[in-house]
């Protein structure tokens, strides 16, 4: 299937957002619709492994959108470093934005889905790293259908600030479409324990979700560095356009 590409600013209120549109060709005479995903990037925003991904997805049948998850820190159009300075700028990024704010960006990219004569209706989250953990609190919200988190960090720690109460293990009972949780066993920023955490806390909610642990480090699915695994990350492709297929078709 081909693809296309564009991007479009959305407006906020912690600030405009750029976010970046991947979506089949339609060269059908009678116009197709397709569900969507909202696809949530590592601290550093679009690499060029996050835009292989989103393409990977839009040309399984996706709408894709890949926010600019720090915006409001940023200039439009930053991208970091995988280095000492880019992971120091993410981390400090992300302990200065909010889990709400991050709610704010989620409705405003649904909005912009509703508008788009493409897009089917039905609306999946992904993420990887720091966006696994975002594409998990995507979950939480009403129009998700289904989710694939990937090494999914500070879901365990809450360490991405919220108001109190706020946080996304205590909501986790909110969530309605399925989840499926991957994780790498020999990840040092979400051990056993933080691991077993969140599954007792998905068990207790009575949330819908298939749990996956695999002998791989964090990052595993970036293709790019030392931690990549082709062979995790051809799996990991799959179970997700698995999920998406049989969830929002």
């Amino acid at each position: 299937m081909l693809i296309q590409n564009h991007h479009v600013d959305l407006e906020t209120p912690t600030g405009t957002m750029r976010v970046y549109v991947y979506r089949p060709v339609d060269d059908s005479t009678t116009a197709k619709t397709y569900p969507a995903i909202l696809l949530y990037s590592e601290i550093f925003q679009q690499t060029g492994p996050i835009r292989r991904s989103a393409q990977i997805m839009a040309g399984h049948g996706f709408v894709v959108l890949v926010p600019e998850v720090f915006h409001e820190l940023n200039p439009i159009g930053t991208v970091l470093g995988y280095d000492d300075a880019g992971r120091d700028k993410g981390n400090a990024d992300k302990l200065a934005k909010t889990l709400e704010a991050h709610d704010t960006d989620t409705q405003a990219m649904i909005d912009y889905l509703r508008t788009l004569p493409y897009c089917s209706g039905k609306i999946g989250a992904m993420g990887f790293c720091l966006g696994g953990g975002l594409a998990y609190r995507a979950a939480i919200h009403p129009d998700i259908s289904a989710t694939s988190c990937f090494y999914a960090t500070d879901i365990h720690s809450g360490l991405t600030p919220s108001q109190p109460g706020n946080e996304s293990l205590t909501r986790t009972g909110e969530i309605r479409g399925e989840l499926q949780m991957i994780w790498g066993k020999q990840d040092p920023h979400i051990p056993a324990a933080g691991r077993a955490k969140i599954y007792s806390n998905l068990v207790e909610k009575k949330v819908k979700f298939t749990w996956h642990e695999f002998n791989g480090v964090h990052a595993f699915m970036r293709d790019e560095g030392e931690r990549y695994d082709a062979e995790l990350q051809m799996l990991g492709y799959q179970m997700a356009i698995g999920l998406f297929k049989r969830c929002l078709y």
